[in-house]
């Protein structure tokens, strides 16, 4: 039996719970063995349950496999399969919704069983919805009539995590936001202060849990004297992820625990950043080169050559008044009309695991078990959108940045009332090769336009499988639903080869408090 039980709230597609649960120790045997993980909407929970029953079976089956790479007209039965492990699997990952009551039921006897198997040696897991706590998201709150937020159920989700926290108590529990949440307030009153009180006095309890930064700043030595909200500020690309991603993520460790452990290693247990970033490039390289499609009209390899030609003439005759792109752009469509590469919309050939990366992302993201690439497919773009996106990866080929809309030549100015105005700057945003990405949010599902590739030749934006490795989600993690849940669920996730790191300190603490404890004892 693992060491520690993890109970996942609000899980999405299981980024969190997937660091936690590969997570080894020194002798490569697991530590955090997820007990329940709860998910609302259904296709994240289907991919969440699909996980949960790959974990059970131990190693991946030939069925699997050939349903991954495309091979099975039709998801298998899985219990046909393993019928051991999709009964757990079942057992684990429920789709309910929080704050109902068969919810609160189904999470008491989780509690009860939890505590019966593992004592308190649990952690708790998650991070409740964050529309109601984003920048963008209060943007949009602003321009509902008699939108009240003090009457928004979303900025009281956490509150039923601070229920699970009550009954429980956990050793530790980790709690992941949007950076946006720093800010929000409710009458005046800051989201994130109403969070911290709640959190250190759980249920009738006074200061049962105290917030440790998983970082430093390295501007304050004493861990143990007031902390600013921007402490628990995570970027992710500063800890190997190819992603400008920054997150609030708090960790909180129970009174007992926490006191048994003196200010040296408190300071030694956090996340170091790392020397080298990963970039866009490092991950998704090796991936197979696909076309965009051709929304509204007949798409064929022919047609969507022609198409995005005489959208490439367009961008040359457009940017003669700078040379450097002028140059670029002649050369790429150069290349394109040498070029007989039979690209297609999907693939899913076999690839090498994670390109250029370094090779512990490599391995992180490799597994050589696989038989092809998943959701590896381009979606349909307007003709006149081939141009900007060819002329955005150009531009940023030559400049390593994205264009400004004012950058855009008038010619490729696209219909829109606030173009001009600034108000859309960054309106079709290109993902620089050589850099990390920009987040990626949900907001990929509705168009591509914030997260085109970086290879001018495509014009498109990235696939499903290109934006999963962004996020460090494993090649043989499966999402499933139709192509608009599964960018939902990758916006949505918390990078699993981060949360990996973060299990590694959770894991110490508690190790560290443990044998601090014994040697009192003795």
């Amino acid at each position: 039996m693992e060491d520690y039980g993890i109970i996942d709230l609000f899980a999405g597609p299981g980024g969190l719970g997937e660091g936690f649960s590969m997570f080894r120790n020194e002798a490569r045997e697991p530590v955090f063995k997820i007990f329940r993980s709860i998910e609302k909407e259904p296709s994240a929970h289907s991919t969440l349950r699909l996980r949960a029953f790959l974990r059970n079976a131990g190693t991946l089956p030939a069925e699997y496999l050939d349903f991954h790479a495309g091979l099975l007209e039709r998801q298998p039965d899985w219990s046909s399969v393993d019928k051991a492990a999709w009964s757990e699997a079942n057992a684990e990952a429920l789709c309910l919704e929080l704050g109902r009551q068969e919810t609160t039921d189904a999470i008491e006897d989780a509690i009860v069983e939890a505590r019966r198997i593992w004592g308190d040696r649990t952690v708790v897991i998650g991070g409740p919805p964050c529309q109601a706590y984003s920048l963008a998201g209060r943007s949009r709150n602003k321009g509902i009539v008699d939108y009240d937020a003090a009457s928004d159920h979303r900025h009281f989700l956490f509150r039923e995590y601070l229920n699970v926290l009550a009954s429980l108590k956990p050793a530790v529990f980790i709690m992941e936001n949007v950076k946006g949440l720093l800010s929000s307030s409710v009458n005046d009153q800051r989201v994130f202060d109403l969070i911290m009180s709640d959190l250190r006095n759980v249920g009738e309890d006074q200061d049962l849990y105290t917030l440790v930064p998983l970082t430093s700043s390295g501007e304050r030595a004493d861990l143990l004297g007031d902390v600013r909200p921007s402490d628990f500020i995570i970027r992710a690309e500063e800890h190997g992820v190819p992603q400008a991603r920054h997150r609030v993520i708090l960790m909180g460790v129970r009174k007992d625990v926490f006191q048994s452990l003196d200010q040296r290693q408190l300071g030694e247990l956090q996340l170091r950043p790392r020397e080298e970033r990963a970039s866009v490039q490092s991950v998704i390289s090796s991936l197979p080169k696909l076309r965009s499609g051709l929304s509204k009209e007949a798409d064929t390899l022919e047609t969507w050559r022609a198409a995005a030609l005489s959208e490439m003439r367009k961008v040359k005759k457009a940017v003669k008044r700078s040379k450097s792109v002028h140059e670029s752009v002649a050369n790429l469509i150069a290349d394109f009309e040498s070029g007989s590469e039979d690209l297609s919309r999907a693939s899913s050939s076999l690839v090498a695991s994670g390109g250029e990366c370094s090779p512990e992302l490599q391995t992180w993201l490799g597994n050589s078990a696989l038989r092809g690439t998943a959701n590896h497919e381009a979606r349909g773009h307007m003709r006149s959108d081939l141009g900007r996106y060819f002329f955005a990866a150009a531009f940023a080929a030559t400049q390593k940045r994205s264009p400004k809309a004012s950058e855009f030549p008038s010619e490729l100015a696209p219909e829109h009332r606030n173009w001009t105005t600034g108000v859309f700057a960054d309106r079709f945003r290109v993902q620089v090769a050589e850099r990390p990405s920009t987040t990626i949010t949900s907001h990929i599902s509705k168009d591509g336009h914030y997260f085109i590739h970086p290879d001018p030749l495509q014009c498109r934006s990235l696939t499903v499988r290109e934006a999963a490795r962004l996020q460090t989600f494993p090649d043989d993690y499966l999402f499933l639903g139709n192509r608009t849940q599964q960018y939902v669920q990758v916006g949505n996730a918390v990078p699993p080869f981060l949360a990996h790191q973060i299990a590694g300190i959770v894991h110490q603490v508690l190790e560290v408090s443990a044998r601090n404890s014994k040697r009192n004892a003795a």
